[in-house]
């Protein structure tokens, strides 16, 4: 039984044409629910903290860095973290660069891990998107390993922006790799309560999604939970 499935999930709003109102919207039904955080672009991070502050201690404000591609250099991810927290984010949800994981450049993908784990420091979470439909699974055990070891809170599947999401395949197969004590976060194609029941079973602890009001109601109306 999945009780308070809500507290899964980062209510979520990245796409470009997100306006103000659907962020306003947004932190309204993530004050409603209960959601962990709401995951929006930097842009609106500001109003977001305003939007909640009433309810900060139970959702928090989720942003994202290197978005979408993960190609922006160390400085820059490290510059888009401060700036975010300066505006109010607690989680930020950072994009490798994926090119360099392929070259096998390891201590690059370390050094700009460690460098946003450090920018964060005691003031954010920090979660480490590592595009899992672009990898083999050799990379990304690899991403996850090098995650752990710079000291990312979280590893997560993906920007929902790519060629896939998230699998139980792959939640399975991070979980593995980071053990019990790192988070693990499905981001990408969850759009209801078994999809969202799946991937915490695998080893989930936060889920990434649009539809988080979908899923929530999901369980309201499901017999069996």
């Amino acid at each position: 039984m999945i009780e308070n499935i809500s507290r899964f999930i980062d209510h979520t709003a990245l796409k470009a044409d997100t306006t103000e109102q659907s962020i306003i919207e947004l932190c309204e039904e993530a004050k409603e629910y209960r959601f962990a955080s709401v995951c929006v672009n930097p842009t609106w991070v500001k109003l977001a903290s305003k939007l909640l502050e009433e309810v900060k201690e139970e959702v928090k404000v989720c942003t994202v860095i290197g978005f979408p591609l993960g190609a922006s250099t160390i400085e820059t991810k490290v510059f888009e973290t401060k700036n975010a927290i300066d505006n109010g984010a607690t989680e930020v949800d950072m994009v490798i660069n994926i090119a360099a994981l392929k070259d096998e450049n390891n201590q690059l993908i370390f050094d700009e891990i460690e460098a946003v784990v450090q920018a964060a420091k005691d003031k954010a979470l920090t979660k480490v998107i590592i595009e899992t439909s672009l990898l083999s699974d050799e990379e990304k055990v690899r991403a996850c390993q090098i995650a752990v070891k710079a000291g990312a809170d979280f590893v997560k599947t993906s920007t929902g922006f790519s060629t896939g999401g998230a699998t139980v395949e792959d939640i399975k197969l991070m979980r593995e790799t980071v053990g019990p004590t790192i988070g693990v976060k499905a981001s990408g194609g969850v759009r209801d309560l078994e999809g969202a029941k799946a991937m915490i079973e695998s080893g989930a602890t936060r889920i990434g999604a649009s539809a988080g009001i979908s899923i929530v109601q999901g369980l309201e109306g499901a017999s069996d939970y």
